[in-house]
């Protein structure tokens, strides 16, 4: 057979295995011709037929074939299979329909997520498998849930979401060896907080070390994200102290240069330098203001997490509010974030003003205090006042940070009214992943 009829051949064996994904995506019934010609390409390779089976967890593939693993990292990173730019794209070979039937596992497992009730084994099967798809992409297993979007990321956690809410929640908490199966998620977490009240025993015992598992896990994400944060501003009117470690060389050096001897090939130095190390022994103060209300549950949970590592850092005195239509002052728990969530009531709507009430008297020195405020600011009919009263206390000096979205979803809309008079203000609303936030805080408190 010629090369050209292999390269056919090939062409129609990967046809044939994306035409049987496609199918399967959109009519989960088995097709027979697709199903059976698929197999053969499969077995010609010397694949699995397991690979077909989207009853069958890429985990499970893995374990009787562990060196396929290798070849699903990274086996959808564009760099990688990006045609060249100087030549024409290479016909298909043999390479390239091993590829088309791995591809076919990690889509099919993911994005066929069926339908009807689902167990507790089916989502950590499901979380498993996305994991894995991840990876295929090149990120960590969670990785695009956590960071959400309105792209893939988003994707996979709105379908992870679907999941959680066809799920029989509160009996699956009620037995240990079933809730034992789940794994945290922030869908999971905003059906518990949602439904805690309604939970007890048992079943309350398991949502509450299931949020603690999340928190400390997002926790750990972002403590990463802030550890080099260096918090306070030199204080250059303190004299550095003059000690080896404080010893500034190249200033040093810099400044004595007319001293430089040709004739003995030296430097003789008059004075020394040092680094101004002393910082301002004023607190900077963090007042972090969350609406609770039933549309910002990623914003709440990401929040309070970034609020309590804050405030373990020195110099930083953080203060937590809370608010619906009422206001609660989290403080006393702002440095135990599951406490704080346990205290949360998700729902409701808005009333900013009244959170505004209490955060204001917590304002001692404007030039001092940044003001972190997490809403989509639609509100019940009080926007001029709510937005009289931020616009005051940013006059006053005070760093005024509007958030629209710190999600997974990424798909919050923030009321335009708001938006635009936030942009005219000077401070424009900032929306997307929490690093943006993350940043933002940073640079006030560094």
């Amino acid at each position: 057979m010629s090369l050209h009829h292999h390269d056919r051949a090939d062409e129609n064996r990967r046809q044939v295995l994306y035409w049987r994904l496609l199918a399967r995506l959109f009519d989960p019934t088995e097709q027979p011709t697709l199903e059976a010609a698929s197999l053969a390409v499969v077995e010609d390779l010397e694949l699995p037929a397991a690979l077909l089976d989207p009853g069958v967890s890429v985990d499970t593939v893995i374990q009787r074939h562990p060196a396929l693993a290798a070849e699903l990292r990274g086996l959808l990173t564009a760099a990688e299979h990006a045609p060249e730019t100087d030549a024409a794209t290479p016909e298909p070979g043999p390479a390239e329909v091993r590829r088309a039937a791995l591809v076919s596992k990690v889509l099919l497992n993911v994005f066929a997520a069926g339908t009807g009730p689902v167990s507790a084994g089916r989502l950590a099967g499901w979380q498993s498998d996305a994991g894995w798809f991840e990876q295929a992409l090149g990120a960590e297993p969670g990785e695009l849930r956590r960071q959400g979007g309105t792209g893939l990321g988003g994707t996979l956690a709105a379908l992870e979401g679907d999941l959680v809410r066809r799920m029989h929640l509160r009996e699956v908490l009620a037995d240990p060896v079933l809730a034992s199966q789940l794994t945290p998620s922030m869908s999971l977490i905003e059906q518990l907080l949602r439904d805690k009240a309604n939970l007890s025993g048992v079943a309350l015992a398991n949502a509450k070390a299931l949020i603690r598992r999340f928190v400390d896990e997002v926790a750990e994400v972002l403590r990463t994200q802030v550890q080099q944060t260096s918090v306070g501003t030199i204080d250059r009117s303190v004299p550095p102290k003059r000690v080896f470690r404080n010893l500034d060389l190249d200033r040093t050096i810099w400044q004595n240069l007319t001293n430089w001897s040709p004739e003995d090939q030296r430097l003789y130095v008059d004075r020394l330098y040092y680094r101004h190390t002393a910082r301002r022994t004023t607190p900077a103060r963090l007042i972090v203001v969350v609406d609770q209300s039933g549309s910002m549950v990623d914003s709440m949970v990401n929040c309070t997490i970034l609020a309590s590592i804050f405030a373990g850092l020195p110099k930083v005195d953080v203060h937590l509010i809370a608010y619906d239509t009422q206001a609660l002052d989290l403080t006393p728990w702002v440095r135990d974030p599951f406490e704080v969530l346990l205290r949360t009531k998700l729902g409701g709507g808005n009333d900013g003003p009244v959170a505004m009430a209490m955060a204001r008297p917590k304002i001692a020195e404007p030039r001092n205090t940044v003001l972190v405020w997490i809403s989509d600011f639609y509100e019940f009919d009080r926007s001029q006042p709510l937005f009289d009263g931020i616009e005051a206390v940013h006059r006053s000096g005070v760093r005024f940070i509007p958030v629209g979205s710190v999600n997974s979803s990424g798909q919050q809309s923030v009321n335009p009214w708001f938006r635009q008079r936030f942009k005219d203000l000077g401070t424009p609303v900032i929306s997307g992943h929490i690093r943006k936030l993350v940043s933002e805080l940073k640079n006030f408190l560094t």
